[in-house]
C-alpha cells in the first residue's frame, strides 16, 4: 500500500515531492535509473503530510514532458493517480535503466549523472563510479578489458594454465578428475585476449597471476582491534599478489586469530572454532570477486571483540540488494575472475554463497549475519561466539590439533590399538570436518599424498566417508565401525 510507504518516510527507494517543479525531482528520476529504481510521490511534503496536487492531468503531462525533454537516454515512467485521505497524488515509478549511465542533456554525461545515496541525490564525482555504469550500460565487464602493455608468451600461458590445474586438484574433495585448461580454455573466458596474431593480458589476468600494474593490482587488508571500533590496532597485515593467493592467506589469517574453543563430543575432545571456517572463506571470497577493481580502495578484514567485518569496495550492481542476494540472487561484477573461482573449487555455484553462509552460520547457533550497503561499498559482519572452555586467540592451527598428549586417560584405553599417526588423522578429520585434504595438509605439515593415503585406508575399512559436494561437504568418521576397528 502507498499508504503505508509514506508513512516510512523517505528512502533509497522513495522520495516525496510537495509540488511538481521540474528542478526538484528530474535529477531523482536519473538517479533512480542509475541504480535499482525507484518512487517519487507528488503532492506529499518530506514530513510525510499529504497536501495532494491540483490539476492532476495537467501535472502529469508536465512530468511526462521534463523526463523526456531532460534525461538522456530516454527513461519511460509509469505513473498514475492515487487519493490519499480524500487527497490526489501522483505516482511516478522509475525502473533501474539498462543503458546506464542516464543524465542530464543540459549538462552532460561528466558532470549531470546523479546517483541515490540513502534518502538523498548526488551527482557522481569519482571518475570510477561512472565508468562502472558505463560498463554496465554496454554489458562488459572491467576484467574482461585487455591491459595495456605487453603481451604474454606461450611459456608464460603455459605456466599459468598448469598453476591452476595444480589449485583446482588441491582444493578438490573428491577424487574427480581435473579438465585441462588451455590458452583457448583462458581466451573464451576472456582472461585473455587475442589481437593481431598476438595474446595479450586482460584485468583478470593480472589480478589473477599476481602480475603488479598499479592501475590493477589491489590488496587485502587486515587487521586486529581491540573492542569494537577501529580506535585501537592490536595487529595489521596486508596481503599483495594473485587475489587467489590474497584469499588464502586473508582467511588464514582469521583463522589464526579467533578464538577455538574445546568441547568432549563422545569419548573424542572436539576443538570448535567460533565462526564457521567455511563462512569466514566464502565471505572473503565473495568480496574478491564482487568487488569493484575500477575502485582504488581494498577489501578489509577487521576482527573485533564481538564480530569479524569484510568491507568490499564498490557499490551493489543494479537489480541487487539484500533481500534478493539472501534469497541466492547474484549478479557478476567480475565474469572472468568467477569463471577461474568456480575451476579451482574456490565457489561451488554463483549466487549460492549467501544462503550457504547464513545456513551454516543459523546451525552453528550464531546471530544473523548483518549485510550493509554503503554508498560505495558493501559490507558483512559474521558476530562471533565465545566458548567457555579453553580458548586460543594466536598461533596456528597445527598446535591446536589434539595429540595423544591432549587425550585423556579414559580416551587413551579407547584408542590404544591406533599408530600415532593413525590417531592424528582421525582427530584432525574430528576436529575440522570441512577441511580439505589440501589444508589437513598444511595443518599437519605432511604431504597432500599422506593425507590422502590415509583418507583411502580408513575409506576401504569404512570408518571415513565423505558427505556433501566439492565446496558443501564434510568428512564423517563411522564411530561403530571406528570401535570395531579398535578392537
Amino acid at each position: 500500500m502507498l499508504i503505508e510507504e509514506i508513512l516510512k518516510g523517505e528512502s533509497e527507494k522513495i522520495e516525496f515531492k510537495e509540488n511538481a517543479k521540474t528542478n526538484t525531482y528530474i535529477k531523482t528520476v536519473v538517479a533512480f535509473a542509475n541504480g535499482n529504481g525507484g518512487k517519487i510521490v507528488f503532492g506529499v511534503k518530506d514530513n510525510k503530510e499529504i497536501v495532494g496536487v491540483e490539476n492532476e492531468f495537467e501535472v502529469m503531462d508536465g512530468i511526462i514532458n521534463a523526463i523526456s525533454d531532460n534525461c538522456y537516454p530516454m527513461i519511460v515512467p509509469d505513473i498514475s493517480l492515487h487519493t490519499l485521505k480524500n487527497k490526489i497524488v501522483i505516482l511516478v515509478e522509475i525502473e533501474g535503466g539498462k543503458k546506464k549511465p542516464y543524465y542530464l542533456k543540459s549538462k552532460g554525461m561528466q558532470k549531470g549523472t546523479y546517483i541515490r545515496s540513502g534518502a538523498t541525490t548526488r551527482i557522481i564525482e569519482e571518475d570510477y563510479v561512472l565508468k562502472e555504469l558505463v560498463l554496465e550500460g554496454e554489458n562488459k565487464y572491467f576484467d574482461q578489458q585487455v591491459c595495456h602493455g605487453e603481451s604474454v608468451s606461450d611459456e608464460e600461458i603455459e605456466k599459468f594454465c598448469e598453476w591452476l590445474e595444480k589449485l583446482a586438484r588441491k582444493n578438490s574433495e573428491n577424487d574427480t578428475e581435473i579438465r585441462k585448461i588451455t590458452r583457448n580454455t583462458l581466451l573464451s573466458w576472456k582472461v585473455l585476449e587475442e589481437k593481431n596474431g598476438r595474446i595479450f593480458p586482460t584485468n583478470a589476468y593480472i589480478l589473477l597471476s599476481g602480475k603488479e600494474n598499479w592501475e590493477v593490482s589491489r590488496k587485502i587488508q587486515c587487521g586486529v582491534f581491540k573492542g569494537e571500533t577501529r580506535s585501537i590496532f592490536v595487529d595489521k597485515k596486508e596481503f599483495e599478489g594473485s587475489i587467489i593467493m590474497q584469499l588464502e592467506k586473508a582467511y588464514q589469517y582469521v583463522l589464526e586469530k579467533i578464538n577455538l574453543g574445546s568441547d568432549i563430543i563422545g569419548i573424542y575432545r572436539v576443538d570448535k572454532y567460533e565462526i564457521p571456517p567455511k563462512s569466514i572463506r566464502e565471505v572473503i571470497a565473495n568480496a574478491v570477486i564482487h568487488r569493484s577493481y575500477l575502485e582504488p580502495n581494498d577489501i578489509q578484514v577487521a576482527l573485533y571483540d564481538n564480530r569479524l567485518e569484510i568491507t568490499s569496495p564498490g557499490m551493489l550492481l543494479s537489480g541487487v540488494n539484500v533481500k534478493r542476494m539472501k534469497e541466492g540472487y547474484s549478479k557478476l561484477r567480475n565474469r572472468a575472475i568467477a569463471s577461474v573461482f568456480a575451476y579451482v573449487n574456490i565457489i561451488e555455484k554463483w549466487g549460492s554463497g549467501i544462503p550457504r553462509i547464513m545456513n551454516e552460520i543459523r546451525e552453528y547457533g550464531l546471530q544473523e549475519p548483518e549485510f550493509i550497503i554503503f554508498e560505495n561499498d558493501f559490507r558483512v559482519n559474521i558476530y562471533r561466539k565465545n566458548y567457555n572452555t579453553t580458548q586460543s586467540t594466536q598461533g596456528s592451527t597445527q598446535n591446536r590439533i589434539n595429540t595423544t598428549q591432549d587425550i585423556s586417560k579414559k580416551e587413551k584405553l579407547d584408542v590404544k590399538n591406533l599408530t600415532e599417526t593413525d590417531k592424528t588423522i582421525i582427530n584432525t578429520i574430528i576436529n575440522n570436518p570441512e577441511m580439505s585434504q589440501k589444508q589437513i595438509a598444511d595443518n599437519l605439515n605432511w604431504t597432500v599424498n599422506k593425507v590422502k593415503y590415509y583418507m583411502k585406508k580408513f575409506k576401504q575399512k569404512n570408518i571415513l566417508k565423505y558427505e556433501g559436494t566439492s565446496q558443501n561437504g564434510k568428512w564423517e568418521i563411522q564411530e561403530e565401525n571406528l570401535k570395531y576397528f579398535l578392537k
